[in-house]
């Protein structure tokens, strides 16, 4: 008696205390809810308490704004290609269709390590369907997969440097330029180069690029040479002709002229596209050495995803949704394409096809207003799954 009398009274304590979690959480925001649950996940997956500061909890409020845009961003993409593609993609992309226990346990990885999703070319996320995934489950889920921009690769790899260098500069070289590898000698003992461009407005074809890492001992620094044909070789197998063109990639891309589809030439973003390949070299752990006292979970946990997606993409078990690629933009480009989203680099719409309504579309998060039109028990709209 006095055994079920205990269980009894746990029971609800229990009750009593998921009640006052919920009136507690009533006037939350979603971007609040979110924190909560990326907290709770990771608090799980960690095994014990853990603390975070004012700053990681601002980074995960920001977390969760950049996914909603990227989710809304995919769905008006999944709608569009419906609307001219002969097989369907009827999975809509919202907030309840990802995998939203995998995505707070990246959010808390990325927040860790101080990636910022809100600033520009730092960090991108990409909803992909995860085909692995659902064999595995038996249910239709996406995976949302975070992508370091130029300037993330740069925190991270001036973060974790073995020694943090002093200035890193990264150039194409055009046919028409002038440059001048000088490499260590014995006359010599700092690797340098000379540069120049003598034809501003018409620089020719782009022929290769450069990097130069200096150090406060110049003795250190260093000169990374690419040719054209070692930029294209780490272009993606399924590069999207939308960022490196008709040319780079041998295909075309589908406008919409008078109601009408047709397959056009484009020269995309090739420009920008072969120097974040050179920036993404330069400051690959190659060139700028990892200190291995350094090296914390977050780190290593962002190194297994992304070698998971690679993985993934090699044997084509993503079925991408939005671009496969991040484009980082540069801040005084003159010239944008209607393709691109220019606050996440990634394609608005698919190839200008007429816009349509998105099913069950998702709703901003600036206001803080519902992502559900559906109403729970206390006849109050929630974000679901938190």
């Amino acid at each position: 008696m006095a055994t079920a009398a205990v269980k009894e009274k746990d029971a609800e304590v229990m009750q009593n205390q998921v009640a006052e979690q919920k009136q507690q959480e009533t006037g939350l925001s979603n971007s609040e809810k979110f924190t909560n649950k990326v907290l709770k996940e990771f608090g799980q997956s960690a095994g014990g308490e853990f603390r975070v500061t004012d700053f990681q909890r601002q980074l995960i409020s920001g977390y969760f704004i950049g996914i909603d845009r990227a989710l809304k961003a995919a769905e008006e993409r999944r709608v569009a290609d419906n609307a001219w593609k002969k097989e369907a993609n009827n999975d809509p992309i919202t907030w309840n269709t990802i995998d939203l226990n995998a995505v707070a346990l990246d959010v808390m990885h990325y927040a860790r390590m101080g990636l910022d999703i809100t600033q520009k070319n730092m960090l991108f996320a990409i909803p992909y369907k995860d085909n692995n995934r659902t064999a595995k489950t038996g249910t239709k889920l996406y995976s949302v997969n975070f992508m370091q921009g130029y300037n993330g690769i740069r925190y991270i790899a001036e973060k974790y440097a073995l020694e943090k260098p002093k200035s890193v500069t990264t150039e194409l070289v055009y046919s028409t330029d002038v440059f001048k590898p000088i490499k260590k000698s014995h006359e010599n003992n700092v690797e340098s180069y000379e540069f120049s461009i003598t034809n501003a407005f018409d620089r020719g074809e782009i022929v290769g690029g450069f990097g130069y890492i200096e150090y406060a001992d110049p003795t250190k620094n260093r000169l990374i040479i690419m040719s054209k044909k070692d930029i294209e070789k780490r272009k993606p197998k399924y590069a999207s002709a939308e960022f490196w063109g008709t040319e780079a990639t041998g295909k075309k891309v589908t406008q919409y002229v008078n109601g009408k589809k047709e397959q056009v030439d484009t020269e995309g973003w090739y420009e920008e596209m072969c120097l974040k390949t050179i920036r993404r070299e330069v400051y690959s752990p190659k060139n700028i050495p990892i200190d291995p006292q350094k090296i914390d979970e977050s780190y290593q946990y962002m190194k297994e995803q992304e070698l998971r997606y690679a993985q993934m993409e090699a044997q084509d078990l993503i079925e991408a949704n939005t671009a496969s690629e991040v484009i980082d933009i540069p801040e005084d480009a003159a010239r944008i394409s209607d393709v691109v989203d220019t606050e996440t680099g990634e394609i608005k719409q698919a190839n200008n096809a007429p816009a349509e309504k998105a099913e069950n579309p998702t709703v901003s998060p600036l206001d803080d207003t519902p992502f559900s039109d559906k109403p729970d028990a206390d006849g109050q709209i929630a974000m679901p799954g938190f």
